[in-house]
């Protein structure tokens, strides 16, 4: 989960790499750190803590290098502390490596390295790379390899394939100046293109204010960055022929453009995500009499569809809590049992094989590990059995370029556009709109929901964008007032049923991890059934409480709570009669049906979290110990 970027050309390095790591803080902000090569030397710069704090360091440092590597960290092995920040270097300081990921065999590589007279400077796996480079280069073999433009190249090359694990590496030499290797090995990395100048990064945010011209590598591609191009190589040492392409990602979207914090910025953005989602899977002139034709275009082929018996989920986070919302509508609407697997334990007790069954995974980044592991497994056990067992694998992610966007057939892109707060906000938005997108397709193709009903719900959905931002416009500044009562509240407890219990779970979510306050969420009817013990005058309660046909139960079990000293906030259209009477704060909301309420039922829940978390002090975008691309299990 940490980010690394890479940097050759004609220009200074240092100030690209620290912009590139700007941009890549939101994947670990223990410690950071550069390298660079000038003048014969490796100039290493690290420090601990966030980026700002590396930046201090560099001020007293001037080098115009022309090659660097750059890293932020998300600690896996060792403390966060200077000595174990990126990059890692040899004994002789000639050999500087960065790495996202995790070499799983460094215990034995180590011991080896001791054992030869190496002596460590940090606890992490990954300096034993740098060792085990600068060995190869300090004993190179009799007769070299005559495929190899570069025996820094061969040296990297030899190297990984000892590694075992996940891991994106980019390596730097001293004896080597003008030569950039990076490796991709199950962990994200891409080159980008610009004029006489190459970067890489472990995401296309850190490089896209210089080029949109990307390559992504592939799982066992080393790649060879020089002044006068790039050259991609499999492990085996063979030369690839790899095209760049160029994404449609605007620089703008990696700034705040006015708001204090990027996730406020991406709350507000939610009105123009749905837009966007309802633009592109929707035929805006659809209605009920055109039953011949599909109002749903998510360009998915055909061989996903037929004889569909079953639908199973993987997914983490807050994907989870979508697809969550993903199962009833698909159950609800399209009549398609479903089922939501947490990935991470999927992958390790999946689920018995059924026939017919599509397989959805669901990761904003397209890069979860966890989810791609499930997807790769299910894949696999599939493969080979009679044709109704045959895998049929659909990704949803907000990046399509991704590693999922190459692993499966299918995908549906979410179309939010980059999030750079560590908080999904507008990503689960978007997710939200796909998965009602491909409700209602499967609802229409499998005649599960008349037309004029379908043609009520499609509408229904246009209206949320102008839901959305009446909430925004209404209520953020009552929320933000009202949150001054919970600056030192330790618990909360949210309360949803049916389509909204995940609504619940997401609130909770939101506020534990950018406020640090314990939150749980909770299905509004199971209260009694234990978790009721932990109410008093001291734990707040938030309750989901939307027309339909759960708003009378749910009402009642707010009542179960105040009951017991609880004070109640309600999310709901309803401000009199006894939702008034309950209720001790109303943060009101448009009517809108039930099956469409989740879309808007979140957006105060966000901005409750966004504002309890400001209001304390604390780092909204970067909260502690989290990291937005999980890329390690």
């Amino acid at each position: 989960m940490c980010g690394i970027v890479g940097y050759i050309g004609t220009q200074a390095a240092t100030e690209i790499l620290l912009s590139g790591l700007e941009k890549l803080e939101y994947r670990g902000y223990d410690s950071a750190g550069i390298a660079t090569v000038w003048e014969g030397e490796v100039n290493c710069v690290r420090a601990k803590g966030k980026l700002h704090n590396l930046r201090s360091k560099l001020e007293l440092v001037e080098t115009p290098a022309p090659i660097g590597i750059g890293h932020t960290r998300w600690a896996t092995h060792g403390k966060p502390e200077e000595y174990n920040a990126h990059p890692h270097m040899d004994t002789a300081m000639r050999v500087a490596v960065v790495q996202n990921g995790i070499v799983e065999n460094y215990r034995e590589l180590r011991e080896q390295l001791k054992a030869q007279g190496t002596e460590f400077r940090s606890d992490t796996d990954t300096e034993v790379i740098p060792h085990l480079i600068a060995a190869f280069l300090k004993n190179p073999p009799s007769t070299p390899n005559p495929l190899s433009p570069s025996l820094f190249l061969e040296a990297v090359r030899q190297v990984v394939n000892k590694l075992t694990g996940a891991f994106a590496l980019a390596v730097i030499s001293a004896d080597y100046p003008d030569e950039l290797v990076v490796v991709r090995q199950q962990a994200p990395l891409v080159i980008g293109f610009g004029q006489g100048e190459f970067f890489c990064a472990s995401d296309t945010p850190a490089i896209v204010t210089y080029t949109a011209a990307m390559l992504p590598l592939e799982n066992g591609e080393i790649a060879r960055l020089t002044p006068l191009g790039v050259e991609v190589y499999n492990f085996a040492g063979d030369r690839l022929k790899k095209h760049p392409r160029v994404l449609s990602l605007n620089p703008t979207m990696v700034e705040k453009q006015g708001f204090k914090h990027f996730m406020l910025k991406e709350i507000y953005e939610q009105p123009g995500v749905v837009r966007a989602c309802l633009e592109a899977y929707f035929d805006t002139n659809w209605n009920a009499t055109q039953t011949a034709n599909s109002p749903i275009h998510l360009g998915l082929a055909e061989e996903i569809y037929p004889d569909l018996e079953q639908i199973q989920i993987v997914a983490c986070g807050t994907s989870w809590h979508a697809a969550l919302i993903g199962k009833h509508l698909l159950e609800q609407l399209a009549g398609i049992p479903t089922q939501v697997h947490y990935a991470s334990e999927f992958r390790y007790a999946p689920s018995p094989l059924t026939p017919n069954t599509l397989t959805i995974g669901v990761t904003q980044s397209g890069e979860t590990a966890d989810t791609l592991a499930a997807l790769a497994m299910e894949e696999e056990r599939r493969r080979n059995k009679e044709p109704k067992y045959q895998p049929r694998l659909l990704g949803i992610t907000n990046r399509p370029e991704s590693t999922l966007g190459r692993m499966v057939s299918h995908i549906i892109s979410t179309l939010a556009g980059i999030e750079i707060g560590v908080a999904a906000t507008k990503t689960f938005v978007a997710q939200l709109m796909a998965f009602y997108a491909l409700a209602l397709d499967l609802a229409y193709r499998r005649q599960t929901v008349p037309p004029a009903r379908l043609e009520e719900i499609i509408k229904g959905l246009w209206q949320i964008p102008r839901d959305i931002e009446a909430i925004l416009e209404s209520q953020e500044r009552y929320i933000e007032h009202l949150v001054h009562d919970f600056a030192e509240t330790r618990d909360f407890i949210f309360l949803g049923r049916g389509i909204n219990f995940p609504i619940a779970l997401e609130g909770a979510l939101k506020l534990k991890e950018i406020s640090y306050i314990h939150a749980e969420g909770y299905p509004a009817g199971e209260m009694k059934h234990g978790p009721i013990a932990l109410l008093d005058a001291k734990v707040p309660v938030v309750a989901i409480a939307m027309p339909g046909n759960v708003y009378e139960k749910v009402i009642s079990n707010a009542q179960e709570a105040k009951a017991r000293d609880s004070r109640l906030i309600g999310v709901t259209p309803v401000k009199e009669g006894e939702a008034a009477e309950i209720f001790d704060n109303i943060i009101p909301v448009s009517v809108v049906e039930e099956l469409l309420s989740p879309i808007i039922t979140v957006i105060p829940l966000q901005l409750l979290a966004y504002h309890i978390a400001a209001r304390r002090g604390l780092d909204v975008d970067q909260p502690r110990n989290l990291a937005k691309s999980v890329t390690v299990e």
